[in-house]
């Protein structure tokens, strides 16, 4: 489930001498949506040609924030296979496993699971193929920290759920909250195209780094 489309944000770094004219093109521009820039963007440029032109501040800032139109679809890279299930007497299973799907063979890194079990869960008994959990008795969540997703050994969450004595079984299974980062991939689609320099005899060092980080993003059960 999503929330609402994916926010992506452009976070120049830059340590340039003097202040320099900059240009940045993109391949797909037509992906944006919703954007707000920087104060520094030249806002009639951006709109007549879709290129943003400004002159860049020092170190690290947020030159532009947008959302990929609802009209773009946007693969989730990541999976969730869930078996979530309670008896009328004496608890319940968990099964979980989760792998990475469309990432272009890029790692997916820092997966979190967050659970949150209903009020008459009084434990959990599980076995974890990667990473731990830890199950908070007072707020009743169930947190699984994945770590890194090695695609030929997915990792798995599975053993019973135990019930306060006496407690009927929840009415609904919970939702799954994930987190995850993937580095050098962007899933909007969007690509830098070029960035030109003007007014400086010097040559930059130019780079683009690509992060993809899970939002609010849930799994119902």
């Amino acid at each position: 489930m999503i929330r609402r489309p994916p926010r992506s944000t452009l976070f120049p770094y830059t340590t340039l001498f003097r202040s320099p004219d900059l240009t940045l093109s993109f391949i797909n521009p037509r992906l944006f949506d919703d954007v707000s820039f920087h104060p520094c963007v030249r806002f009639k440029r951006w709109e007549s040609e879709r290129i943003l032109s400004f002159v860049p501040p020092d170190g690290n800032f947020r030159l532009m924030s947008y959302h990929i139109g609802s009209q773009n679809m946007v693969a989730i890279p990541v999976y969730v296979r869930h078996n979530i299930s309670f008896r009328e007497i004496g608890g319940g299973k968990l099964d979980i496993t989760v792998g990475p799907k469309q990432t272009m063979g890029k790692m997916v890194e820092g997966v979190i699971l967050e659970i949150p079990m209903s009020k008459s869960v009084l434990n959990v008994t599980l076995v974890s193929s990667q990473g731990k959990y830890t199950f908070d008795p007072v707020s009743k969540v169930l947190v699984w920290d994945v770590g890194r997703i090695d695609p030929t050994r997915l990792p798995n969450l599975r053993g019973s759920i135990n019930l306060q004595s006496g407690a009927p079984p929840p009415e609904s299974n919970p939702a799954i909250a994930v987190q995850f980062s993937i580095n050098q991939l962007a899933v909007s689609g969007l690509k830098v195209n070029r960035l030109d320099m003007y007014g400086e005899k010097y040559k930059p060092f130019k780079g683009v780094k690509y992060v993809t980080k899970a939002g609010r993003f849930q799994v119902r059960t």
